[in-house]
């Protein structure tokens, strides 16, 4: 096993702890820059798998603009969720 397949191997376990914690963080904003850290982590991923041109609209599009949408939605929301208003969603009630 070479150096590059080594690194990919590490990309793609900080692709897999960022989706983790975007899904598992409460502070909508510390998700989003999650999010957007797994959308950097594929287009580097994509960089090394000769692909430029998808890397870079995926640095673009899934980095750069949907984190820039979310951030811009927040700033509009309330930005923390809590646990009162959390009720266990419509399958739970079947």
């Amino acid at each position: 096993m070479n150096c590059i397949a080594c690194i990919e191997y590490v990309i793609i376990g900080l692709m897999i702890i960022s989706a983790i914690l975007a899904v598992e963080w409460r502070d909508l904003l510390a998700a989003t820059v999650g999010m957007a850290a797994v959308s950097l982590f594929a287009s580097i991923l994509f960089f090394f798998l000769q692909a430029p041109d998808v890397a870079m609209t995926e640095a673009a599009i899934g980095a750069a603009l949907s984190g820039a949408v979310f951030i811009f939605a927040i700033k509009r929301t309330y930005r923390y969720e809590t646990e009162e208003e959390e009720k266990p969603g419509w399958w739970v009630r079947w």
